[in-house]
């Protein structure tokens, strides 16, 4: 299936303020955490599949995500399988009294010879690679990853996935900047290849919910429970 098929509406998204009201039969609400900050994430390095730690910000940046959602009901909680992700997850899990699921569907974007790169050492080592990157297009691979296309058609499965196994639940999902990428695109509407002019910060909270048969953005960014973030490279 064309990724565009996972796009049924035009425009672009409001901020909306929730208070994460209780999920009906027909409605399945996501919670989705970005990642706590790595030492990469600080050096503006492009991580992709790389299994980079958290740093010690990004440990507290994890204790403050489970103090933001503690008290709140939710169903399940997932993680990619990548260390940052699974470092941030656990504390959440451990808050909500809830065992953490691995999802690999969840896990970033593999980004080929760009991975371990700045943009600038990337711009000078791979030109023409950084072009095509910058340029956010769908069907180059960055040799040997994986293209934008397929990325986005991976996540919008494993996004579909949850709701089929949870119809009607609410969920907590922590995973990469560039799966929440794709999920803010899902569910606004906001084409692939578009500039990113929305925020993504480490720890934040960013809610969606699936009802009929489309993602709806509910809250995005929320950042109020962190001491600090950093948001995602920009593309």
């Amino acid at each position: 299936m064309l990724f565009a098929a996972f796009f049924q509406t035009n425009g672009r998204a409001l901020r909306k303020t929730t208070t994460h009201s209780p999920t009906t039969l027909n409605t399945t609400r996501l919670c989705l955490v970005r990642h706590g900050e790595t030492d990469w994430n600080a050096q503006r390095r492009i991580q992709g599949q790389i299994d980079i730690p958290l740093n010690a910000a990004g440990c507290v940046q994890a204790q403050a995500a489970a103090a933001g959602v503690a008290g709140r009901r939710f169903d399940a909680i997932y993680s990619s399988d990548l260390r940052r992700a699974l470092q941030t997850a656990e504390p959440i899990a451990a808050a909500l009294g809830l065992p953490l699921k691995q999802a690999a569907g969840l896990r970033e974007r593999h980004y080929g010879r760009m991975q371990g790169l700045t943009s600038a050492e990337a711009r000078e080592r791979f030109p023409g690679l950084h072009a095509v990157y910058a340029a956010r297009d769908p069907h180059h691979d960055l040799e040997g990853g994986e293209t934008l296309s397929e990325f986005a058609s991976r996540v919008a499965a494993s996004l579909q996935a949850l709701v089929a196994a949870h119809p009607g639940g609410s969920l907590l999902a922590v995973s990469h900047g560039g799966v929440l990428d794709v999920a803010y695109r899902l569910a606004t509407g906001r084409d692939l290849t578009a500039p990113r002019d929305f925020v993504m910060p480490n720890a934040g909270l960013n809610w969606i919910e699936y009802r009929a048969q489309r993602w709806h953005v509910v809250s995005w960014g929320e950042q109020d429970h962190l001491p600090a973030s950093l948001d995602e490279v920009g593309q």
